[in-house]
Parts: structure tokens; sequence; C-alpha cells
């Protein structure tokens, strides 16, 4: 049969607008309140108009008492603004069962073996929306229903009294902090009254901030407070800080940023280079030998840890989020009343945000106060030798976040392999040991069958001795192909942390693709239904859109590909758990 083709409208970033009930009078409203009254509309280039992305990235949502906005632990893609009400905050205290959490909705046993002669023949069938004349996977990361039932708290006089909260008024924003790093959502955050609020989905937050001045520095402020209480708080080392002491840190503690958002812009460049060329491009966040004057506490991102090794430098480890830098230094200091040198070198692998706490503020409210287990631990800790060379190196740290430790080794070339490609960013890579594979390409053959006859993965990759590292989407810590997607078609499952992309909104701009430094996201030529390749009916061209694996999170038992092999050659992981890393390789 001969395939035809069909032509269509190439999808734009606001045919599907962020609230569809958006009227020109709420945008008109907006307008005149602040911070948008105080926004210069000739700062907008006329395509991307302060006024369009009022009307298509925001929308107005209506809450009850007790509503649940925001949950801590969802990923988010927006920001709030409170046009009428309050809300409250809660800081800690809130069960799962309370926050409404339910798992990830699956398949059938049925579902999924029916799915086995009802894939379609052709690769990249979509099926075409009768309303739009658009092709969309209707039953695949579908957009928000604002009419889907809320979670909310139906005792909050118990909540207040209960749990530590605090009010949010008229005028002010949150969620910023989540939806402009990628992240999980820090508290959790309900209406106390009927509340009228303005949701703004990240792209357009984006695009305001870069607008102006204003607004940016006025997030930027409300980042830089949120980040320092919710983290402080996460730290062992300061929650069992009285609030008076606390607030006393906080307001002492400097907020820093090292290396570029956009770090994947230039990271074949830096892969491309040699391992002692690339340490020292990268920025220092602080150095050895240089007085401990601080504690430094990894907000977001990775920093390699270091230290100076005949004419180069040895790699020990790295720090991740929760960790903390410098610590044995600085209760040494503390106790012994003199100054001791940082023994490691910290420097920022693409985009770090940090939290220098002072040592004079740790000396008066936090070491006196900390665990005394906590203590004798840190310092224990701080007496372990440097690894030789080329030998093993420990896993990055214990509950506390010290670096070292008596945890499971990983060879030290590996874990420069994974350091110098950023692959520790993976938390469900595609690991595959070759000595095992015997390239039966049965995980390919898996991924094809649950995902309409299109692999989601190809079995190649960066490659350390025996270990490959496939290219599937690896569900990063910190997923840069979300940066720039104009309509929010990539985000994060709610329940699973996987990253997705939703096909509805999703208008084959390519900028995924190219933003992503691991090459795992791909774009493909559609056909409808009947197998003709759909193209632009203006150009000609064909339209294209965004694909990579998806983790199988509808699929009984996860990941099919893993499923599949029959020598357990490969398997998803996180490879910045270094522990479960070594477990792994030393089977």
């Amino acid at each position: 049969m001969a395939l035809c083709e069909v032509a269509v409208s190439r999808p734009q970033r606001w045919d599907v607008p962020f609230g569809d009930t958006m009227s020109d009078r709420d945008v008109e409203a907006l307008l005149e309140i602040e911070p948008f009254c105080s926004i210069g509309p000739d700062d907008f280039a006329p395509n991307l108009s302060l006024r369009g992305i009022l009307r298509n990235d925001a929308r107005i949502t209506h809450y009850q008492p007790g509503d649940i906005i925001v949950r801590e632990g969802d990923y988010g893609h927006s920001a709030f603004l409170i046009l009428k009400g309050t809300a409250r905050i809660v800081l800690e205290g809130l069960s799962a069962v309370e926050l409404g959490r339910q798992p990830t909705v699956q398949r059938s046993w049925w579902d999924a073996l029916s799915q086995l002669w009802q894939n379609p023949r052709l690769p990249e069938v979509r099926c075409q929306s009768p309303t739009k004349g658009r092709f969309q996977v209707a039953t695949h990361g579908a957009a928000g229903n604002l009419a889907k039932t809320r979670v909310f708290l139906q005792d909050i006089p118990r909540v207040i009294d209960e749990t530590r909260t605090a009010i949010l008024y008229s005028g002010e924003f949150f969620g910023e902090l989540a939806a402009m790093t990628r992240s999980q959502r820090s508290s959790t955050i309900f209406a106390e009254s009927d509340a009228v609020l303005l949701e703004l989905r990240w792209q357009g937050l984006r695009d305001l901030m870069r607008g102006t001045n204003a607004l940016r520095e006025h997030i930027e402020q409300l980042y830089r407070e949120n980040s320092l209480r919710v983290h402080l708080r996460e730290t062992p080392l300061f929650d069992s800080l009285p609030m008076e002491q606390l607030d006393a840190v906080a307001e002492a503690t400097l907020f820093e940023t090292h290396g570029a958002f956009d770090w994947h812009t230039n990271f074949e460049p830096v892969v491309r280079r040699s391992t002692a060329d690339a340490i020292v491009t990268e920025p220092l966040i602080a150095e050895e030998g240089g007085p401990c004057d601080s504690v430094i506490l990894i907000r977001s991102g990775f920093a390699r840890l270091s230290y100076h090794h005949g004419h180069g430098h040895q790699t020990v480890s790295y720090l991740g989020k929760g960790q903390v830098y410098g610590l044995a230094e600085a209760i040494e200091s503390i106790q012994s009343g003199r100054s001791v040198p940082l023994v490691h070198s910290l420097r920022a692998l693409g985009y770090v945000d940090v939290l220098r706490v002072p040592l004079d503020v740790l000396a008066q409210h936090v070491v006196p106060r900390a665990p005394k287990q906590l203590v004798i631990e840190t310092l224990r800790r701080s007496q372990l030798e440097y690894p030789p060379p080329g030998g093993s190196v420990v896993s990055k740290g214990d509950s506390a976040g010290n670096h070292g430790g008596l945890e499971p080794s990983v060879e030290t070339p590996l874990l420069e392999f994974l350091v110098e490609r950023r692959l520790i960013n993976g938390k469900q890579a595609m690991l595959i040991d070759l000595d095992r594979c015997t390239r039966c390409d049965d995980c390919i053959r898996a991924c094809a069958a649950t995902h309409d006859n299109n692999p989601r993965m190809q079995r190649h990759g960066p490659r350390h001795g025996k270990y490959m590292v496939a290219h599937a989407c690896m569900h990063c810590v910190d997923p840069v192909c979300m940066i720039g997607c104009p309509t929010g078609a990539i985000g994060r499952d709610a329940d699973t942390g996987s990253v997705r992309i939703n096909d509805q909104t999703c208008i084959g701009c390519g900028t995924c693709a190219n933003s992503c430094p691991y090459d795992n996201a791909r774009m493909v030529e559609i056909r409808d239904s009947q197998g003709a390749i759909v193209v632009d009916q203006q150009t000609q061209q064909p339209i294209v859109k965004a694909t990579k694996c998806d983790l199988c999170a509808d699929q009984l038992g996860g990941p099919a590909c893993q499923r599949a092999c029959p020598h357990d050659a490969l398997v998803r992981m996180d490879l910045g758990n270094l522990g479960e890393l070594s477990k792994w390789v030393s089977r």
C-alpha cells in the first residue's frame, strides 16, 4: 500500500494555553496590580508580549478553605500569586495520607498483554484530535484538568495547632523556587480562606523575569529566603536548633550560586577535555589549604571534591544536594581555637546553589547545641587518609552530609568517568555490563513492545571499561531538557519523579533534544492512524514530535528493558548513589 501525506497546521507554543478560561478582562485586571502594573509592555517582543504571557501562560484558580494548593515532595512546574484571601504554609507535620498521595495508575495485566497485538504496524503513529485537527496521544501525559477533585484538609484548626505553619497574604508569591529549579516542593501550602490565586507556569515566569529586572530581583530574593530556612531544617546539623538560633543562622547565612544555570550549552566541549584541564576550568567554591571560615551546604547541583596530587588533582568524591563541606575543619577550629586549613577543594560541576554559614555563627549558635554523636562522627571521619592513586574512593557520605566515610567503594577511574560526563545527574540511568551482555537486543524488543512498536532507547552510549551508560533518558536530578521547552510539554510525574513528555502540548520545536547533553531525547516524524506522514500544510515539511524513555511508568513491573534482559546485564539505577553502584559492579 502506497503511503500518502496529510497536511495540518504546525503546532505553536500557545495552541494549548495553560488556562483556557483566561479572558481579556482577566488580563486587564492583572495589569492593574503589582507586580504587573510596574512592568513595561515595551520590554517584551511583539511575539512574546506581556499580555500574551498572562493570557496563555497563566490561569486564575479558586480555592476553598482546606484545599491543598501545592504538596511537599511534588515536582514544581508553576509559581503562584495570591490575588485574594490567605494561605498557610506547613513547615512540618502532615502525613502522606493527609496529603492525598496515591500510587501511579498502572495498566492491568490484560491491557499489557493485549498491547502486543494492538500496537500499530508503522512507527510513531499518533491519534488525531477530532476537535482541533491535531495529532495527539491522549492516553499519555495528559494536561492537568482544573475540574479534577482537589485534595483538601478537613480539620484546619487541628492542622494549625499540631503543625508548624506560617500565613501567606494577598500579594505574596510562592512556589517560584521549585518552578525555576525543576525541583520538588519544599512545603505544603493550603488555602486558609476562600482564595483566588494566579498560577503562572514556569515558562511564563522565566519570560517575565527576562523582561523586567524588578520581578527577577523580587523572585531571587524570595528564592534565597525560602531556600535558607527550608534547607537549614533539612540538615541534621541544624534540625534541632530552637527557632531563635535558627533565625540567627539564617540571618547570617550567605546564598551563593556557582557555574551556569544553562550548563548544558557547553557540555560537549568540556567532556572532550582531559581530566586535568576540565578540573581547572570548573568554578572554584573553596580551595584546599585555605582557611576554614565557614561551612558550605549544597542546596542543588553537584560539586567535585578533590585534592592536589602530583602535578594535578585527585577526585575524592562529589557532593550533591543535602551534603555539607568543611564541617570537620569547622568543628576542629572551634574546639581548638585555631584556624584549621581545608583539606579538600570544592568545585562546581555545572550549576550549584550553596549556602555558606560563617564560622563565628556556628561557634555561637550551632556547635554548642549540635548532637554529640554527630560531632564525634564528623571528627572521626576527618581522620581518614587520602585514597591511593588509582585506588578506590568511598561513597558520597552519610545522612549527616559529611564527605568521606566507611561506605562501599567505587574505583577512582569509574568515579571520574561518571563525574566528568556528569552522569551522576542520572536518577534512573541505564547501566549495562558488557561482559554479560550478549547483544541479543531483548531489551530493545521489550521497549518497542511496550511503546507502540517505537523503542525509546538505544543500546549504545559512553563506555568505561566493561560498563556502558546506554542512550535512554536518565530522569535526571537536574533535567535541563525542561529549561527551554516553550509549552511546558516536558515535566516531572508528581508520584514517581520520572521526566515525561506531554504529546498533546509538544510542538516539535526540538529544544529538548538540543538541550539534553546526553543525547537521550530524539525528534521523530509522526504518522496518522492510516500510516500517512503528517506534514505542515504551509511548508509541506514533516511534523515532528519529541520522544524519549518514560520509564514504563504505566507498565506492570517497571522498566521493560531491565525485566527482559536474560543475563542480568542491565540495570536502571541512580548513578549518584555510589553505595548502590558499588554493590552492583562488585557482584
